[in-house]
């Protein structure tokens, strides 16, 4: 397809398994899921949920910016929380995160489990 680009970014985590970052679809980029890794260290970076969310929102937004997007053209996030619970705590951080933005829509379900014993994780649909 000739509107199809992978994404292949080292301004974020390398993906944990076979299959890309996220992929440009004409002027759309649909992101991989994102759970809280550490550039530096590769491993999740906390036990923590708020440490954990702020983190996947911060290589969300390295990662759509690596292709000239921002975090004011996101269109829809899905959140996976291994603990509904948390969905007070995540409101919060996300009303911080997207202080100055239009709110994009949202899902959040709670899973059994997520990679590496994640609390969180969040994929996006945005515009460039």
């Amino acid at each position: 397809m000739k509107n199809k680009k992978i994404i292949n970014t080292s301004s974020v985590p390398k993906a944990i398994g076979p299959y890309s970052q996220a992929i440009i679809y004409d002027n759309l980029i649909f992101t991989s899921g994102q759970i809280p890794i550490s550039l530096k260290t590769n491993d999740i970076i906390s036990n923590d949920f708020n440490k954990q969310a702020k983190q996947v929102l911060k290589n969300i937004k390295k990662l759509i910016e690596s292709e000239g997007s921002s975090i004011n053209n996101i269109i829809k996030l899905t959140v996976y929380l291994t603990d509904l619970s948390c969905f007070d705590s995540l409101n919060k951080i996300f009303v911080d995160f997207f202080n100055d933005c239009e709110l994009p829509a949202r899902s959040v379900v709670e899973v059994s489990k997520l990679p590496k014993n994640s609390k969180i994780e969040i994929d996006v649909i945005c515009h460039i």
